[in-house]
């Protein structure tokens, strides 16, 4: 029997009772749509429903915007010669994919956001880890698209990790939740970068940078948002890859039209007193996300639940937005670069880079605990030991 959706909303259902798609990517230049279909025992199936390509060779990361049912890729392709793109898709009804736009970039794109205009979604920004650079675009994507404007980071010495912080490395860039400013965490140079926004013409004008600890290498970030509609108490958090940790920040808005930073706390990836001994790629902290009062991190290679089993970091969030650690669970992935939380808090999709599998586990939106593994696939050829290769990104289509 067909269940239309105002069916679906009258009877109070969840649309993950009825399943769900994602979107995965993989460095081998593939846009995969995966369909999740629950079942009565609490487990579910996985399926690759449709694949695309459109989006370079090595496709890094994907951002999906809801409301105009389009999704954003990047390509990290110049990073390793030859020219790289940015690219939108349309979603058809059946979740499948078809290329809206394309336009050419200079390169090393690990990570974009939308951002200006009336609803946030006239333009995108791009961070570049290599050139050490931040791009923008305005929006629509056309294969005459030019870059409306480029930063370009400098640092006189390199930093703690010289392997790693030899220059600039630009390495996430998202709104702030008032769509006013744009951040960059730089892992190179252990700043998070601060841009107001023009939002009618795209402009970004850089603010002063909040300095991260050194070495810590911030690479994402997330926010925590205590009072809807209001700045009061909101806290960014982010993982830091060099060090395996996560750090809090308090924000405050000035009336200079800039806002500022300043970080309150840095806690370990780990439970207190442990710390995982790395294979033969060292361990790096990958992702973060909040959910309610939780954050969640995600690390690579540390390998704490066996071999190539590594492991997602559990924090409550208290009133004032400090952390404190939970618990490690396992990612039932191998190099898990990206996980992605459902909005009904309850599935976890988490990404393995090196296993390319897409691994659901359960999650209590009460009390933040992640729970065992619902359903796993894999999607795509498997990676290399910490190569630039597997599956790069994955997020749940709503």
């Amino acid at each position: 029997m067909h269940i239309s959706s105002i069916a679906v909303t009258a009877l109070g259902l969840a649309p993950s009772v009825f399943g769900a798609n994602l979107f995965v990517s993989h460095f081998s230049g593939t846009v995969y749509t995966l369909s999740y279909t629950p079942a009565t025992n609490g487990n579910g199936t996985l399926a690759i429903k449709s694949s695309a390509t459109g989006c370079g060779r090595m496709p890094s990361w994907l951002s999906f915007d809801s409301p105009t049912k389009s999704l954003y890729c990047f390509d990290e392709t110049g990073s390793w010669g030859g020219g790289s793109v940015v690219a939108s898709f349309s979603v058809n009804g059946d979740g499948s994919l078809k290329q809206s736009g394309q336009a050419k970039s200079t390169g090393g794109e690990v990570h974009g956001s939308l951002y200006g205009g009336v609803n946030g979604t006239s333009f995108v920004a791009m961070a570049e880890y290599d050139p050490s650079t931040v791009s923008t675009y305005k929006l629509p994507l056309t294969s005459s698209s030019q870059v409306l404007q480029k930063e370009k980071f400098t640092m006189s010495q390199p930093g703690p990790v010289s392997s790693r912080q030899n220059a600039p490395h630009p390495h996430a860039i998202f709104k702030d939740p008032t769509g006013q400013f744009l951040l960059a965490p730089d892992l190179g140079a252990d700043l998070i970068r601060i841009f107001s926004v023009d939002s009618s013409s795209g402009k970004l004008t850089a603010c002063p940078a909040a300095q991260a600890g050194a070495g810590d290498g911030p690479r994402h970030g997330a926010w925590w948002i205590p009072n809807a509609g209001s700045t009061k108490g909101q806290m960014l958090y982010t993982v830091n890859e060099l060090s395996n940790t996560v750090s809090a920040w308090t924000v405050k808005y000035s009336s200079s039209g800039c806002m500022s930073l300043n970080k309150t706390q840095t806690l370990s990836a780990f439970a207190p007193g442990k710390t995982p001994t790395a294979g033969r790629q060292p361990i790096k902290a990958a992702e973060v996300h909040v959910a309610g009062n939780f954050l969640y991190a995600s690390v690579r290679n540390d390998q704490t639940f066996g071999s190539q089993q590594d492991s997602l970091a559990t924090y409550a969030i208290s009133s004032t937005g400090e952390l404190s650690f939970v618990e490690s669970t396992k990612a039932n992935a191998w190099y898990p670069r990206t996980f992605s939380i459902n909005k009904a808090g309850d599935l976890v999709a988490v990404g393995g880079q090196t296993s390319a599998n897409v691994a659901i586990v359960s999650r209590n939106p009460t009390t933040g605990k992640l729970g065992g593994l619902v359903a796993s696939i894999p999607v795509g050829s498997k990676g290399t030991d910490g190569g630039e290769d597997g599956l790069s990104a994955v997020v749940w289509a709503e």
